[in-house]
């Protein structure tokens, strides 16, 4: 028998939003053999999802340039959509422009810290 991972879990290895997924993904245990299945040849509706949303908070702070903290200090609690990070970044509202440098300042030290160790 193989081993099974819950829907929220694929949903995370693959990247998307577990609500914005289909009704039978959302609630069948998937098999590594499926999960590797979805990434070599993904069906439309994860093809969709992938490229339109709504993402979950991990990749939404990834496309802003942010990190999840920074995220929520900005007040965004929920997935967004494409179209809806296109017009973050296309027209920032400060506390985007304020977690960008914070974050980028923040990963800076990371990489100075880890060339020292």
């Amino acid at each position: 028998m193989s081993q099974t991972m819950k829907p929220i879990t694929a949903a995370a290895k693959l990247g998307i939003y577990l609500p914005a997924a289909p009704e039978d993904f959302q609630n069948t245990p998937i098999t590594r053999e499926q999960l590797d299945a979805l990434r070599d040849d993904p069906p439309e509706w994860l093809v969709e999802l992938r490229r339109n949303g709504p993402f979950p908070r991990d990749v939404v702070a990834q496309k802003l340039g942010v990190s999840k903290s920074g995220l929520a200090r900005g007040g965004v609690t929920e997935a967004l959509t494409s179209d809806q990070v296109g017009e973050l970044l296309a027209n920032p509202p400060g506390w985007l422009v304020d977690e960008r440098e914070t974050h980028r300042k923040v990963l800076k030290e990371q990489a100075r810290l880890r060339e020292q160790g």
